[in-house]
């Protein structure tokens, strides 16, 4: 069945999700910049000035937003989505923002009638694309029905976490916990590689074949090695990004009275490189704070 799919949010996850959705459903999508719109254009995918705009007439709202404030300003500020959602619609929420907003926002929709599906996805922007992604998905049997077409078609492993809404954003928090401190030792273990005068690219492909092989070392390596070789990778994952979602594990393990120091010490290296200034540049940038300054972007 054909959807008609709104997705607000066209950044380094929503363009490939649109992308891809665009090939099988009739897609709206939005974003502050004109630019991202203009590139989900060219996939087929039609514009919209407004979330508003974007949303008249959706069966399902795809949401991919930085942060609480983002999903906030997207759905209940001025020209904000809720004033155009028919009850009935799903709105289905694939950032990692928190428990706590996502719960909110639910109750704030669900005065209209509108459903939110708490499904924040893993995976990186090119399994996105190509209908590969993780999805954890958070909230009851109805709501997940109505999405049900827009998240296989977006999933190769789709995954329910819960009944409830949140339930979602907590496991993608415990995923996000593995991700961020891998993130972080891959940095360290190729930082060190570069300091004694290893080959970076053999590294990897060494590291990858044995024990030591992650999927963030696979997937954030070879940009690691670009940028302790001075070179100037893609932007894929903001640091910022990695960083919000390390404070977020950070909040729930200390409500959860559980203790995490490798990954309040990942964090602390994320937050070390945004006081550098490097909260928009791509979270492999990690590996150059940890050795000499020459090796530094």
């Amino acid at each position: 069945m054909t959807a008609r799919v709104a997705v607000l949010g066209l950044g380094a996850m929503g363009l490939p999700m649109a992308t891809h959705l665009a090939r099988g459903h009739a897609v709206t999508g939005f974003d502050v910049s004109a630019e991202r719109v203009a590139l989900a254009g060219d996939a087929g995918a039609a514009g919209a000035s407004t979330p508003a705009e974007a949303c008249a007439g959706a069966d399902v709202v795809l949401v991919g937003v930085r942060d609480a404030a983002q999903l906030a300003t997207a759905l209940f500020g001025e020209g904000g989505a809720a004033a155009a959602l028919a009850a009935g619609t799903a709105v289905v929420l694939t950032s990692t923002v928190g428990v706590d907003a996502a719960r909110a926002a639910a109750d704030r929709l669900a005065a209209g009638g509108v459903h939110l599906v708490d499904a924040p996805v893993s995976g990186g922007p090119v399994r996105a694309g190509t209908g590969d992604l993780l999805i954890m998905v958070g909230g009851p049997g109805e709501a997940l029905d109505r999405a049900r077409p827009v998240l296989e078609a977006l999933s190769s492993t789709l995954v329910v976490a819960g009944p409830r809404v949140g339930d979602g954003q907590l496991l993608k928090t415990v995923n996000q916990l593995l991700c961020g401190v891998h993130t972080a030792a891959a940095g360290e273990a190729l930082a060190l590689a570069h300091a004694l005068g290893l080959d970076l690219d053999a590294t990897i492909d060494v590291l990858g074949r044995g024990a030591a092989a992650s999927f963030m070392l696979a997937d954030r390596g070879p940009r690691m090695a670009q940028r302790l070789r001075g070179e100037e990778p893609p932007l894929r994952s903001r640091l910022d990004v990695i960083s919000k979602d390390m404070g977020i594990v950070a909040r729930l393990a200390h409500e959860a009275h559980v203790a995490t120091p490798v990954a309040a010490a990942a964090e602390q290296l994320y937050r070390l490189a945004e006081g550098r200034g490097l909260a928009a540049a791509d979270d492999s940038v990690v590996a150059t704070t940890l050795g000499p300054a020459e090796g530094r972007a």
